[in-house]
């Protein structure tokens, strides 16, 4: 269903909701990985109501499937349905992402410049990360 928004079963305030990256998720699901115990403690400061999009839960999805297996994945899947909303790409979308792409030459990976775009359009000024391309931009500000 193309354009289609998911939404999260609980409203959500708007001044509450914060764009998150695939890192911090897979950060925050992984104990192993480098960034585990900071994505911890960004848990605790910050609103744990999310705006992401469909390519952020594939990139998260896949990557905590690879790592722990297809039963952590699909609970991280789940967790994404019930609890962030979760913004379909539509070709509007990936227009203003790739004109994020291209200001940025390529830096961005293309489901960072959608996370951008999705900031962009919507207003938000922070996005939760571990990548530091993020920093590139800056009229962000990126929490880590």
């Amino acid at each position: 269903m193309v354009g289609m928004r998911w939404f999260p079963r609980r409203k959500f305030r708007r001044e509450s909701v914060i764009v998150a990256d695939s890192s911090y998720f897979i950060a925050l699901a992984d104990k192993k990985d480098q960034w585990h115990r900071h994505a911890v403690a960004v848990k605790g400061r910050i609103p744990q109501e999310f705006k992401i999009s469909t390519l952020t839960v594939s990139e998260v999805v896949t990557a905590i499937g690879y790592r722990a297996g297809g039963k952590a994945a699909r609970t991280v899947y789940d967790y994404f349905v019930d609890n962030c909303s979760v913004e379909t790409v539509d070709r509007q979308l990936m227009d203003l992402a790739m004109t994020v792409h291209l200001r940025f030459d390529g830096i961005l990976s293309v489901a960072d410049s959608v996370s951008v775009a999705i900031m962009i359009r919507d207003g938000f000024r922070q996005i939760v990360s571990f990548d530091d391309d993020f920093d590139k931009i800056k009229e962000i500000q990126r929490i880590h």
